[in-house]
């Protein structure tokens, strides 16, 4: 009998997990949440932070921004923001070249 196996990917992070990750402490991942309302984990029945990968990926970007760029909170703010914006306008223009595109394949055939 032959057994495959499988690598199971963690879905969630601990609060201690991610500090650990960063090489910070739990309290300086705690202030960020109430200084950034886009770091939002969940909590598990029990109450704990539960982290995704989505999540650590906006840590990631706010630590790169204030500890190795030297944003300041208010900066990190708003660089984030920045690419948010670029990235909201990335896609309504991808959406319209698209529309776009079908309307002259639209245009073509009649």
């Amino acid at each position: 009998m032959m057994t495959k196996s499988y690598e199971i990917e963690k879905l969630y992070f601990s609060i201690g997990e991610v500090a650990e990750m960063f090489d910070v402490n739990t309290s300086l991942i705690r202030f960020w949440e109430k200084e950034f309302p886009q770091l939002h984990p969940k909590k598990n029945t029990r109450g704990n932070r539960v982290y995704s990968k989505k999540d650590i990926e906006l840590f990631k970007k706010i630590h790169f921004l204030v500890k190795e760029k030297g944003y300041t909170l208010e900066g990190a703010k708003n660089a984030l923001r920045g690419v948010a914006d670029k990235e909201v306008t990335e896609t309504i223009t991808d959406r319209l070249l698209r529309v776009r595109s079908e309307l002259m394949s639209i245009a073509g055939s009649l």
